[in-house]
């Protein structure tokens, strides 16, 4: 279980880096709905990481004003692991720095299927009409409410999918992709995620006004 624990200390050095360099919100994919497939004594050691990560450092994250939140469905979570986050998220509630957004049994799919069926319940009450049912309403009965979209998604250990992560936030979202296991990656590697990113045109399915050649030299 040591690359566990490495990843530990990856979630602490990305934290920090994306707080010195002014990022607004990070999320990290900590544990999906699918990662309850894995073997007993595995979950049962991931279900003790966040407790333990937030024992040590909960308190750092609160003196540089970082906002601990949740996204997924704690019903289904150990009782300590479940103790601990709530404790980080009270505790940092009021913070206006960095959001970080621990995504514990968290799934796409289930996220949309949660918010369909929330609409629906207003529809069938008569507070909504078919007709009132807009990606502004989607957004808002997502669990990241009130949150951006995603500039960048970076996708770790040369896997090539984006396995079930806010699949309606990242619509927009520059991918950035390496071969860097999770345990491995540092400060240096988002900075160089970030500077990819920096280098894009983003467009939003417009059409860029400048000539090809001058996208092509970057200029």
């Amino acid at each position: 279980m040591a690359g566990h624990r490495a990843g530990m200390k990856a979630v602490k050095e990305v934290t920090r880096a994306a707080d010195e360099i002014g990022i607004k919100v990070l999320t990290l994919y900590a544990f999906s709905t699918e990662n309850w497939k894995r073997p007993r004594d595995e979950v049962d050691y991931l279900m003790r990481l966040p407790e333990e990560f937030l024992d040590r450092e909960l308190q750092e994250l609160d003196e540089h004003g970082v906002q601990v939140r949740l996204l997924g469905d704690p019903a289904a979570l150990p009782q300590h692991t479940r103790r601990a986050v709530e404790t980080a998220v009270r505790r940092t509630r009021g913070n206006t720095g960095l959001i970080l957004n621990f995504a514990l049994n968290y799934g796409a799919r289930a996220e949309m299927v949660s918010a369909v069926r929330d609409i629906a319940v207003q529809v069938k009450d008569g507070g909504l009409e078919p007709g009132d049912i807009n990606e502004t309403l989607i957004s808002n009965a997502l669990q990241t409410r009130g949150l951006p979209d995603p500039d960048l998604l970076i996708r770790t250990s040369g896997e090539l999918r984006i396995s079930n992560f806010l699949l309606w936030q990242i619509a927009y979202s520059e991918l950035w992709f390496t071969d860097t296991l999770w345990p491995d990656f540092n400060r240096e590697h988002l900075l160089e995620a970030v500077r990819a990113y920096q280098s894009r045109k983003r467009r939003f399915g417009g059409v860029d006004s400048r000539s090809p050649s001058d996208v092509q030299s970057g200029q």
